[in-house]
């Protein structure tokens, strides 16, 4: 039987676009300024690493959740699946329980735990994620009534807002470096 939330077939979700797009700012904000800041002797280096480096958060941050009429498949796409070898997938009949687990912060993650005891971490940061919690409840059965985001969306909007303010601010002073109307103090590499 077919559940009618995936009567179309595989359903992907990705990673909030406003969790992807922050964090992809806190990066750049912090590491744009290094090259800059670095001494001579690395700053082909740096130069060199601040474009790897930003390969490597956008594979981390391009994870996947597929549900299909066979199951749940946690993962990254082809175009990185060889550098994150993470992941995991379980079939629907597989699926025992969701179990709820404190964090230090004081929230709440939940496993999916199975007939076999195994226990796989249940993505808590997609995008619409009440429509993968429905999906996911028709189709294995469990209530997920109570789940919630890992962290409010005021978090990521407010740490979005401080990058945004970081980046112009590092612009800024980026543009009055090279028109002139700064200039940095004797002793300072640069």
């Amino acid at each position: 039987m077919v559940a009618t939330g995936l009567s179309g077939g595989e359903q992907c979700f990705r990673i909030s676009p406003l969790i992807r797009g922050t964090l992809i700012s806190v990066y750049l904000a912090l590491v744009l300024p290094l090259p800059l800041l670095a001494p001579p002797g690395l700053r082909v280096v740096l130069l060199l690493a601040a474009p790897m480096g930003l390969g490597l958060v956008l594979a981390m941050l391009s994870e996947e959740v597929r549900l299909s009429p066979q199951g749940i498949q946690v993962g990254h796409p082809l175009w990185c699946r060889w550098l994150i070898r993470r992941g995991w997938q379980l079939s629907w009949p597989e699926i025992r329980a969701l179990v709820p687990m404190g964090t230090s912060q004081g929230g709440t993650v939940f496993y999916v735990s199975t007939k076999g005891q195994s226990h796989y971490l249940l993505p808590q940061r997609i995008a619409d994620f009440d429509r993968f919690l429905a999906v996911f409840q028709e189709c294995s059965g469990l209530n997920t009534q109570g789940i919630g985001r890992l962290t409010p969306p005021w978090t990521y909007q407010l740490l979005a807002v401080l990058a945004s303010l970081m980046l112009a601010g590092e612009m800024a002073l980026g543009l009055g470096l090279q028109q002139g109307w700064i200039t940095m103090p004797a002793g300072v590499p640069g």
